[in-house]
């Protein structure tokens, strides 16, 4: 269980944040990107998760694309700080995947906001760093470092 790997970890002095809710490490053996804790057996599963892990002495845990209310509950059952993701208001702070929040990814999930769009910004920027080598624009004397003409000569005819 992950419980009792956390202990073994927190034992040793290695402070552990646990994930509890939706792991994309585990979407193939959890069955996909869904919600969890939609039903009441889900519910007190991810109390009972954790309860576990805050007992095996985690600092913090990740609530991650869970209910808003069923975090807000959880937050309120637990000593330790509730960190949401995809996981309402009611939790101790938030945190969001950069890629999505700087609009760099293919589709933005529900749960998160863009307040960028780089996307286009950065293919622009690549298209013409591109032409730029392409065209021998790139790197120019201004980028190209430079060396004593003696340090050359030691190299000439070196073979």
């Amino acid at each position: 269980m992950v419980a009792d790997t956390i202990r073994r970890l927190t034992e040793c002095g290695i402070p552990v944040m646990a994930h509890i809710g939706l792991q994309p490490q585990s979407v193939h053996h959890l069955g996909g990107y869904r919600a969890r804790g939609r039903t009441a057996e889900g519910a007190r599963q991810l109390l009972s998760d954790a309860l576990a892990v805050q007992d095996a002495g985690a600092f913090a845990v990740v609530l991650e694309l869970i209910p808003g209310d069923i975090a807000a509950a959880l937050t309120d059952r637990l000593a330790i700080p509730t960190i949401g993701i995809g996981a309402g208001p009611g939790c101790d702070g938030q945190i969001q995947v950069i890629t999505d929040i700087l609009g760099l990814g293919p589709r933005l999930p529900r749960h998160s906001k863009q307040y960028a769009s780089l996307n286009s910004e950065i293919a622009g920027a690549l298209a013409r760093y591109a032409a730029d080598v392409a065209g021998g624009d790139f790197p120019a004397a201004e980028h190209t470092l430079a060396v004593d003409p003696q340090v050359l000569d030691a190299i000439d005819g070196a073979d």
